[in-house]
């Protein structure tokens, strides 16, 4: 029989992996519809910041407590995702366009909460 505390790590792992999957898409469908070759090192290229500011997010939110939590593990995450993947994007000079950050900001708000959104309103009904 599983332990809980075994079974809040599972569901921590899942959540964090989650998370990475979906700034993964994020990054993909950018890159497709820019043109840019859908390569596993283009695509790690266009993720590692953001993948940064995920992985800083769960640390600041010690986001493990509460996975599935729109409030406050995924708007922390949320937030450091897109701002320090930015800042990271700044400081290596790849480019930082508001029109970018203005679709970056949504497009991860609806995938990195929209799936915690989702779990919130399964464990409801």
């Amino acid at each position: 029989m599983p332990t809980a505390s075994g079974e809040g790590a599972r569901r921590a792992l899942s959540a964090l992996l989650t998370d990475i999957v979906c700034v993964v898409v994020f990054c993909t469908v950018g890159r497709r519809s820019h043109a840019e070759g859908l390569t596993l090192g283009g695509i790690a290229e266009t993720a590692w910041p953001f993948l940064s500011g995920t992985l800083v997010g769960w640390l600041i939110c010690l986001g493990w407590r509460r996975p599935a939590a729109v409030v406050p593990t995924g708007v922390v995450v949320w937030v450091s995702t897109v701002a320090l993947g930015m800042v990271l994007r700044y400081a290596t000079s790849a480019g930082i366009a508001v029109s970018f950050v203005v679709v970056a900001s949504i497009s991860t708000a609806v995938l990195l909460l929209g799936w915690r959104v989702a779990v919130a309103l399964m464990n409801r009904g």
